[in-house]
């Protein structure tokens, strides 16, 4: 007797869970020692597991079932309509602690058709998170730290970057007086900050250049 699936899926459904597939390797990586994450999908129960970061954890692999806790919580999940992410601690069989969260994916027509559940294993010892977190690595060959620009306002975004290019042009001498606008406009072209909508006349604004000027700046950085 062939099993039915618990959810059909749809293929919008299936090109949801594999996006999800690429996120949980991201964010597993990001985490770090200590986080198993895993990828539930719903279609069929008995080898719901289709993708896993940390699997060793759990000794869990792709293929492998949903668990008895998943699915209690995945009823709370439809009892209630809410499908903010559920936070709890709970056990594994060897009693160690873990602090998990169970996220439900919802596909197409509003139906639950997955799961991520994170677990994170509160025995990890402390010097072995710090250790993942700053590798010797970092400290031989320290990663640049990046300014990021939070803010509510669009416009704050292209002042930041221009600010940031301004300054890397203005301080290296070998770049002439002349030149100085245009390699600014490289330095935003580069960072993807002419996607925003009006950056050309922003720009433009800041610079106290014309925006022909900043078009032609562009043209001449394509054609190249």
């Amino acid at each position: 007797m062939i099993n039915e699936p618990y959810v059909v899926l749809t293929a919008g459904d299936h090109s949801i869970l594999e996006s999800y597939k690429h996120m949980l390797s991201g964010l597993g990586e990001y985490l770090g020692i200590g986080y198993e994450v895993i990828l539930h999908s719903l279609e069929n129960l008995d080898h719901s597991v289709i993708k896993i970061v940390n699997g060793h954890y759990s000794g869990r692999k792709e293929g492998a079932p949903i668990t008895d806790f998943a699915l209690s919580m995945l009823k709370k999940i439809q009892e209630n309509k809410d499908y903010s992410p559920i936070i709890y601690l709970n056990k594994d069989k060897k009693g160690t602690v873990l602090k998990s969260t169970t996220i439900p994916i919802v596909g197409e027509k509003k139906k639950i058709i997955g799961l991520v559940c994170i677990n994170f294993y509160t025995d990890v010892p402390l010097y072995n998170l710090l250790s993942s977190f700053m590798t010797i690595d970092n400290y031989t060959n320290p990663e640049p730290i990046y300014q990021e620009t939070f803010s509510e306002n669009i416009d704050d975004v292209i002042v930041s970057a221009l600010t940031v290019a301004k300054e890397e042009v203005y301080n290296d001498y070998n770049i002439t007086s002349q030149n100085k606008n245009k390699e600014i406009i490289v330095l935003l072209y580069e960072k993807g900050i002419f996607n925003i909508k009006d950056a050309v006349i922003k720009v433009a604004e800041l610079l106290n250049i014309s925006k022909n000027t900043v078009y032609m700046h562009l043209r001449n950085i394509k054609s190249s």
